[in-house]
């Protein structure tokens, strides 16, 4: 149980950790010079997320599961040249020494947990769930003030709504590990409903901030956007319930948009895809496609000894 408890909390830090750092860079870059008091909380924010992920990074080395170092989820082989061309762009200063850090972790096995990792972890977990609950209230303001016609930003209000859910998924996952010591994984069908509704998002959003000439890659983000409602209609009718058939066609379609993904992050980054699409966000949006795909794969070990 407490290698469990480590592991699971150490895992999503890494991963939801890093994917709420980079929710307030966007938030940040979206704002104009008028709302310098936003831009200030949201690099607060970033900042905050920018310590905890250190911590998480430097206490993960040898305790993490292979398929998650595999997945690509933490980090993926374009995620430094991402920060770095982001950097420029926004002016925003992103330590990229914690994306060395992470490449350079190595998976764990099986091993007893001290009392002093547990408390250490414990308090980790503790001090995220006090700053994500703090990112989500500003978020909701965001969106309030935004939804009034007092607040303006570049960002989408959809996408405000999205990166909220985002948010509170991180929450619910730590906070039922401080419950119950472990996350319940028992229902796939809400985990599969869940990021099928986010990659469907995604669609959204990659249509709408590509250059209007981008027709072929807009017919496609289209595309996918309504394979992604066929899934989630068909996931109704079974009546909240996870079902191989339908394990298997969010992962085939899930493979197919990673591929996608992985083309235009590629893209963005050698300036060949035009739009408005940070060469950030383009590579965080293919690590939430690798971190679903490993869920809807359902195993993941140790290193082999």
């Amino acid at each position: 149980m407490r290698n469990e408890y480590v592991k699971e909390s150490l895992e999503n830090h890494l991963f939801f950790g890093r994917i709420m750092k980079e929710h307030s860079l966007f938030l940040m870059a979206g704002f104009p010079s008028k709302n310098s008091d936003y831009i200030k909380k949201a690099e607060w924010f970033m900042k905050q997320f920018e310590q905890l992920l250190r911590e998480a990074v430097s206490m993960a080395e040898g305790r993490i599961r292979k398929c998650v170092m595999e997945s690509d989820e933490i980090v993926t082989n374009f995620t430094l040249g991402a920060e770095k061309q982001t950097g420029f762009l926004t002016g925003v200063d992103i330590d990229s020494s914690i994306t060395k850090a992470e490449k350079a972790l190595t998976c764990g096995r099986e091993e007893n947990v001290s009392c002093e990792m547990m408390q250490a972890v414990k308090n980790l977990n503790r001090r995220a769930i006090n700053l994500i609950s703090g990112l989500i209230e500003l978020k909701e303001k965001i969106l309030k003030e935004v939804s009034a016609c007092r607040l303006f930003t570049f960002n989408y209000p959809l996408l405000i709504e999205h990166i909220l859910r985002e948010a509170k998924m991180y929450r619910f996952i730590i906070s039922q590990l401080e419950n119950k010591g472990m996350v319940s994984d028992c229902d796939m069908y809400k985990t599969e409903t869940f990021w099928n509704r986010i990659m469907m998002e995604h669609a959204l959003f990659i249509r709408g901030l590509l250059d209007p000439t981008e027709g072929e890659l807009i017919c496609t983000a289209d595309d996918f956007y309504v394979e992604y409602c066929e899934l989630l209609k068909e996931a109704k009718k079974r009546e909240c319930q996870a079902t191989e058939a339908g394990i298997s066609a969010s992962r085939e379609v899930t493979e197919k948009y990673q591929q996608f993904k992985t083309a235009g992050t590629k893209g963005i980054l050698e300036c060949k895809i035009q739009g408005l699409i940070l060469p950030l966000l383009a590579d965080h949006v293919l690590r939430e496609a690798n971190h679903y795909l490993r869920l809807l794969d359902g195993t993941c070990n140790t290193c082999e000894s």
